[in-house]
């Protein structure tokens, strides 16, 4: 599929979420949201993203709207992000659906360069406990996209990450949230 881009609709997506509720795109109108398609839940690198985030929740705005995505049945994912306290909407796309219809890519390739490029990263990750439960290399080439969409619905930016660590800065997705 196609990969999103600036000025499109945000995709129709509906999931269901760890917190027993169903994620709704078509219900976000008038808000401004920040969505990442993660890769597995056992994924370190999205755990220590999940943790860099949490750690800096308070300089969101109260009403920010964050749904993370995650290649996972729902029960699974729900065990993973307990750890985590997450203030924020965690959902389960347990067919893949909604990454193939967004454009979300695999890449054995570039989740290596994310591998080697951080160090550190995967080693705060693993020093944490984020340990790779899986070693399906389908689920393990997945690259994140983050996408920052507007009041109206539209996609402000549609970051297609070059690999597994890189994502919008956290500065820029707390400005967004904020109206900037």
């Amino acid at each position: 599929m196609p990969k999103l881009k600036k000025g499109d609709f945000a995709p129709n997506i509906s999931l269901p979420t760890i917190d027993g509720s169903t994620f709704e795109m078509s219900s976000m109108k008038g808000k401004r949201v920040i969505l990442t398609f993660f890769r597995f839940s056992s994924c370190p690198f999205c755990n220590i993203r999940i943790n860099r985030i949490m750690k800096r929740w308070e300089e969101f705005p109260e009403d920010t709207v964050m749904v993370g995505i995650f290649d996972a049945e729902l029960s699974d994912l729900a065990k993973r992000m307990a750890k985590h306290d997450v203030k924020f909407t965690i959902a389960a796309d347990e067919t893949y659906h909604h990454f193939e219809e967004n454009g979300v890519t695999k890449s054995f390739a570039r989740f290596m360069l994310g591998a080697l490029r951080s160090p550190m990263t995967f080693l705060q990750a693993t020093m944490k406990g984020y340990v790779p439960m899986t070693m399906s290399i389908s689920k393990m080439s997945t690259i994140p996209v983050d996408i920052l969409i507007d009041e109206e619905g539209r996609i402000v930016e549609a970051h297609y990450c070059k690999d597994t660590v890189d994502h919008i800065p956290i500065d820029r997705m707390i400005a967004f949230a904020g109206g900037g």
